[in-house]
């Protein structure tokens, strides 16, 4: 069994790692790092020391629900996760990491709505470069 991180923990809840095939465990929110257990493996796991994250971007849809969320570390790349209370998870982790730094990422239908928009200036970047004539 891995030893915590923490010496003190805000919140414990109930997660999935959304990393390659899902697995379900428990996240810790605490004072020295983001961690996440599996239940079923006590060798799967994920601990994130605070400083080590660059920023969180969290799903938002509909102006309300949080779907998911990412954290996207300075060395070791992106975790995936989503807790039964993504917010109250996420309002757990701004007591210990920068609110700065914790963003919204666009939703599928923001992407869609930005790449139909884009379509046009690129058609016409295209022509006013002497293409497709």
């Amino acid at each position: 069994m891995v030893q915590s991180m923490n010496h003190v923990v805000d919140l414990t809840i109930k997660a999935t790692s959304l990393m390659g095939l899902t697995s379900v465990g428990n996240m810790m929110v605490g004072d020295c790092a983001l961690e996440y257990y599996n239940e079923s493996n006590p060798n799967d796991f994920i601990q994130i020391p605070w400083g080590e994250i660059d920023h969180i971007a969290a799903e938002v849809l509909f102006n309300r629900r949080i779907a998911r969320f990412a954290v996207f570390t300075k060395r070791n790349g992106t975790y995936k996760f989503s807790t039964r209370d993504n917010i109250k998870t996420l309002r757990a982790v701004r007591e210990h990491f920068p609110e700065e730094k914790m963003l919204r990422s666009p939703n599928a239908i923001e992407v869609m709505k930005r790449g139909i928009l884009s379509i046009p200036k690129a058609v016409s970047g295209h022509r006013a470069h002497g293409g497709g004539e």
